[in-house]
């Protein structure tokens, strides 16, 4: 029996010592294994989910992958030219340029120049000097009793809401500091577009958001009221945007924060979308009258249109309006469908909408053909973010460019593609505190200035290196396209340009007749 009592008692006290000695090891596993268990009995049991159904706990592997896709093809995967919206050679220009580090390139270039499509600058053998100051242009001249004289790259249409109250006030920031313009986009004016003290384009857009009564149409008297404030330098009424053209702006529900909700006077817990078009005019006419409203209530301040071109008759309708009613805008934005920095249905992003060169060719031609050109400035958006892109814009017609998605990189954005879940890791486009926090103001206002100064003087150096002393002086013959491996065109040749009054005479060109003949001041 003592044999038998020492042999349990031995036995009893190694089980103890094991389970004493490997007890972490046991509870650890006890902690790893409940939560898998219970992960995949919830896996087998759910409905909406195939794979998890199928393959409990494993499956999850396959939404995570599909979570940090965009991530790991930055990082991983994409070469410098590749990499869509933008490819990582670009993305990498804005950084380097915002940080003020070195931005040269080494070892010749990566594209391939055989490539159909292919573009560069005609360069000449006596090259101008580079200009010491940088170009202004000025815009309302002779109209406005307060002209503004803007610089040619200017921070495009992005509204509070869609952005960070940090990234908006990054971005007015970093405007006064470069001194160029900042556009409000159509959410309204906020107190931090106000609070940086750099010039603003206010954007009106079919919300009417800062200037609409408690039923969404136009107030007169708010918006007099806010257009006559100091930051304030231009007036932009928005037609449409590159993104979604004729869909109306789209601010998720997740966005609205209380601030928000107060600035637009919306609804909280939906999502805010605003009418397709206006209700201030329904006419070419009743636009050109609101435009001459605007420029009267803001004490004589430039006030112009924006739109991504669509119908080409009635782009020809506002201009018939003009010569019937004697009124042009200051200038005109022209926003490509290429454009767009918040949410819109994939549908109209790659669908609806036209391009920014074909839409700047041809409502530049129409200006011409009226006669109307000299007095209406042209600026163009869509995909603007080095020195040779405003090249190709002033060749083809344009005044002036703008930045959007440019100027998020130079806040620090790594085109991870969260703009409209709120979810945006680098606090740009997102209105969650902790996210938001990260973006710290002093440092990204000094870098989007930063941007924009090394932009500019890419591009004066380009065109130095043309052997011209003035960006106006840019045209379609100095900018160059393959069309296929053994031939190459300048846009002259590639586009038909009209001559001065071509529109108004009877040498009307047949790819401009019928939307002539057919357009109507009186209806769009």
């Amino acid at each position: 029996m003592r044999k038998i009592f020492y042999l349990i008692s031995g036995v009893v006290f190694a089980i103890i010592f094991a389970f004493s000695y490997f007890w972490p090891v046991a509870l650890n596993a006890l902690f790893i294994a409940a939560p898998l268990f219970a992960l995949g009995v919830a896996d087998l049991t759910q409905k909406r989910q195939s794979i998890r159904r199928n393959f409990p706990v494993i499956g999850h592997f396959r939404y995570l992958l599909e979570e940090i896709r965009p991530e790991i093809q930055q990082y991983f995967i994409e070469t410098n030219t590749e990499g869509f919206p933008f490819s990582r050679e670009k993305r990498s220009l804005i950084y380097q340029r915002a940080k003020r580090q070195l931005d040269t390139l080494p070892f010749g270039t990566q594209m391939d120049v055989y490539q159909e499509g292919y573009e560069w600058l005609n360069h000449s053998i006596a090259p101008a000097p580079i200009l010491k100051e940088q170009p202004r242009i000025l815009i309302g001249e002779g109209r406005c009793s307060k002209p503004y004289r803007a610089s040619i790259l200017n921070i495009s249409a992005m509204s509070y809401g869609s952005l960070s109250k940090n990234a908006i006030l990054s971005l007015n920031k970093g405007a006064r500091l470069g001194g160029f313009a900042h556009n409000t986009g159509e959410g309204g004016l906020s107190p931090h577009h106000l609070e940086g003290g750099g010039d603003l384009i206010w954007q009106v857009g079919t919300g009417y958001f800062s200037c609409r009564h408690p039923d969404g149409t136009f107030d007169p008297a708010r918006f007099k009221e806010n257009a006559h404030r100091e930051n304030v330098k231009m007036i932009e009424i928005k037609l449409s945007q590159g993104a979604k053209p004729g869909h109306g702006g789209i601010l998720p529900a997740r966005k609205l924060t209380p601030e928000i909700i107060a600035i637009r006077g919306v609804e909280p817990g939906k999502d805010v979308i605003s009418p397709p078009g206006h209700t201030a005019f329904n006419t070419p006419t009743g636009l050109l009258e609101f435009v001459a409203k605007l420029r009267e209530l803001s004490g004589g301040k430039p006030v112009g249109f924006k739109l991504c071109l669509g119908k080409r008759r009635e782009f020809l309708a506002i201009c018939k309006a003009m010569l019937e009613t004697g009124i042009v805008p200051d200038y005109i934005t022209i926003d490509g469908a290429e454009g767009g920095t918040g949410a819109a249905p994939l549908e109209f992003s790659n669908s609806v909408g036209t391009p920014l060169r074909d839409g700047l060719i041809y409502i530049h031609n129409a200006l011409v053909g009226i006669n109307a050109r000299k007095h209406v400035r042209l600026i163009v958006s869509g995909k603007v973010v080095s020195g040779f892109q405003i090249a190709q814009n002033l060749a083809l017609g344009a005044d002036m460019c703008n930045s959007a998605r440019g100027m998020m990189f130079a806040l620090g954005c790594i085109q991870a593609l969260r703009c409209n879940s709120n979810n945006c890791p680098t606090g740009v486009a997102t209105q969650n505190p902790a996210l938001v926090r990260g973006l710290v103001v002093a440092d990204k206002s000094q870098r989007v200035a930063n941007f924009h100064k090394e932009t500019i003087h890419s591009f004066l150096d380009m065109l130095a290196a043309t052997g011209l002393k003035h960006p106006s002086e840019l045209r379609p013959w100095h900018l160059m396209r393959r069309v296929n491996q053994l031939e190459v065109k300048h846009y002259g040749e590639i586009y038909k340009y009209l001559e001065p009054g071509q529109l108004i005479s009877n040498d009307v060109p047949p790819q401009y007749q019928h939307a002539w003949n057919n357009a109507s001041a009186s209806a769009f």
